[in-house]
């Protein structure tokens, strides 16, 4: 299994050639998404008609909240790297459901996601430049 980040779920949504074509090489892995990251993608809708086209649309996916321990190790991580890497508080629950599942996060924002230890991150694809 593989998590993915909002900026991935954003570009598949967007229908970006890139990301389609990573997603499609995927086969049958199974690919879930963070409670979180549905709630970023949500918040960046403008209207409801938008939120109920991205719900339907993400639908297929299984959905993942961080446990209890996931949500301490999260909390840890922040106070340690909110200075020193900039680590956001959703990128740090995000990171550690991944770390908790034992499985990789999928993102184009390497950086955001550095500072948590034991993440496996991949990059999926590289966007072209317009």
């Amino acid at each position: 299994m593989l998590l993915l980040d909002s900026d991935v779920v954003i570009d598949v949504l967007r229908r970006l050639p890139e990301a389609l074509a990573w997603l499609e090489s995927l086969g049958a892995e199974e690919v879930g998404l963070p409670g979180i990251v549905v709630m970023e993608v949500l918040r960046g809708e403008p209207n409801r008609e938008a939120v109920a086209r991205a719900r339907r649309a993400l639908k297929p996916y299984g959905v993942y909240w961080p446990s209890a321990s996931d949500c301490d190790r999260a909390l840890s991580v922040y106070a340690e790297a909110k200075l020193t890497h900039g680590l956001d508080p959703f990128d740090a629950l995000i990171g550690e459901t991944a770390v908790g599942l034992r499985v990789p996060l999928c993102t184009l924002n390497v950086r955001h996601f550095v500072s948590i230890p034991g993440l496996n991150i991949v990059q999926p694809y590289v966007r072209r430049s317009t």
